[in-house]
């Protein structure tokens, strides 16, 4: 069994931070949009119902936690999974609760009878 290294108090601190980035549906929303690909901001105000200031604004902080990378296209910024690590971390987040919800709803569901 291997030891897990330490982490200061600082490097804790860091890692809550890039969970904080991701604590928003909406920037969850986005990160969804872009496991499928790059996106520029009017494809991803178009895919997500948001505005154009909200998908700004909350692509600002993933790019700013390093969650997304962007470069110029032209007249367009494009926006894309900095990591491609991501995507696996979304799907074992997207499991857990797709199972924690499967038993409660088990938990809920009404007795069937016996014969």
């Amino acid at each position: 069994m291997s030891k897990r290294p330490t982490m200061t108090p600082a490097m804790l601190e860091r890692v809550a931070e890039q969970f904080r980035a991701l604590s928003e549906p909406s920037r969850l929303a986005l990160m969804t949009e872009l496991f499928a690909g790059e996106r520029n901001v009017s494809e991803m105000v178009a895919a997500t119902g948001l505005s154009l200031a909200n998908v700004s604004k909350h692509l600002g902080i993933l790019h700013a936690a390093g969650w997304v990378s962007r470069r110029k296209d032209g007249l367009h910024v494009v926006y894309a999974l900095a990591d491609a690590r991501t995507q696996g971390l979304c799907d074992l987040m997207c499991a857990r609760v797709r199972e924690r919800a499967e038993a409660e709803a088990a938990l809920t569901a009404a007795p069937t009878r016996r014969r």
